[in-house]
């Protein structure tokens, strides 16, 4: 989540919504990582879990990523969880949750919906205040401007 929460940070200093994530295969080791670039691309969908989740498919040149562990500094959205329920992740780790859009506990829980044929482990509180901490800071600092 360290590497997280610096990916997040990352994206703060250029102005972006401070998540940062990145995708672990079965070793640990990473495979991809990436942080929210919604406003550098103008881009809706250029959040940091599905950047990571598309350079990971592309490294590993397949789309199911079954092996791999999500790590994630904001609980994902509705669109983001769908993400990791196609991408077949089997393991999401998150920092914070979002209590607006969150759709892994917050608003609902998409990623252990019965109705779907994946379902996620799920673990949160990693490194929870420091995340959320910083996504404060970038908000408090935004509407100063």
């Amino acid at each position: 989540m360290n590497k997280c929460i610096e990916l997040a940070n990352l994206a703060a200093a250029k102005g972006e919504v401070p998540v940062g994530a990145i995708i672990v295969d079965s070793q640990d080791q990473i495979i991809s990582e990436s942080y929210n670039l919604r406003e550098t691309g103008k881009m809706a969908t250029a959040h940091a879990e599905l950047l990571a989740i598309e350079q990971a498919c592309k490294k590993l040149s397949r789309w199911r990523l079954q092996d791999c562990t999500l790590y994630v500094t904001l609980e994902p959205c509705f669109m983001c969880a769908g993400a990791i329920i196609l991408a077949r992740i089997p393991r999401v780790v998150f920092a914070t949750q979002d209590p607006k859009a969150g759709a892994v506990g917050s608003l609902t829980n998409i990623l252990n919906d019965d109705r779907l044929n994946h379902k996620c482990e799920i673990v949160s509180g990693i490194c929870a205040e420091e995340s959320s901490n910083i996504l404060k800071s970038f908000f408090k600092n935004r509407r100063k401007k």
